[in-house]
């Protein structure tokens, strides 16, 4: 809710029973979207603009991300943990490689609307954005384990499965 402030990102530990408000304010901004690094103890939360990472266990903010995006819709964490993609309702899908900087190592923008989803697939080299536009862009994405080497993206496939009335919304999930 808009007035939760610090409250509107709770973790439940399901073993224990529990659940921790790991904020004691509320920073920058509220809370769009939260999810968690696939290895770390890390958490990222999404305000309206910027993306916050968390460390967990020491309970500090690690790194803000500078998305340059006016509202974020969407956001998700590749499996190694080393990169994360932003979808924005002003037609940008951002990447981010944390080991550089925390300004976007790319930023693509081949949708004519919003962007609603972004995703990575877990298992093999691809990614999705879906949008308003009634179409889902797919993307090979491949992320090399040697570090001097950048990220590969190259467009694959526009899927376009209905037509969107009225300017109304689009595809919304993948």
């Amino acid at each position: 809710s808009p007035k939760a402030g610090a409250a509107a990102v709770l973790i439940h530990q399901l073993s224990k029973a529990a659940s921790q408000q790991p904020f004691g304010k509320s920073k920058g901004g509220e809370a769009q979207l939260a999810c968690f690094h696939p290895h770390k103890p890390f958490l990222f939360v999404a305000t309206k603009e910027h993306i916050r990472v968390y460390h967990l266990v020491k309970q500090v903010m690690v790194k803000r991300l500078m998305t340059g995006c006016r509202h974020i819709s969407s956001i998700d964490v590749h499996t190694s943990g080393d990169h994360v993609i932003v979808g924005s309702l002003d037609r940008r899908l951002v990447w981010f490689d944390l080991d550089l900087a925390s300004t976007p190592y790319k930023t693509l923008k081949y949708h004519e609307r919003a962007l609603r989803s972004v995703g990575f697939h877990p298992r093999y080299p691809l990614m999705a954005s879906a949008s308003d536009d009634g179409s889902i862009h797919v993307f090979h994405s491949m992320v090399y384990s040697d570090l001097m080497r950048n990220p590969l993206i190259v467009p694959v496939k526009v899927l376009r499965g209905h037509q969107v009335v009225n300017k109304s919304l689009g595809a919304l999930c993948m």
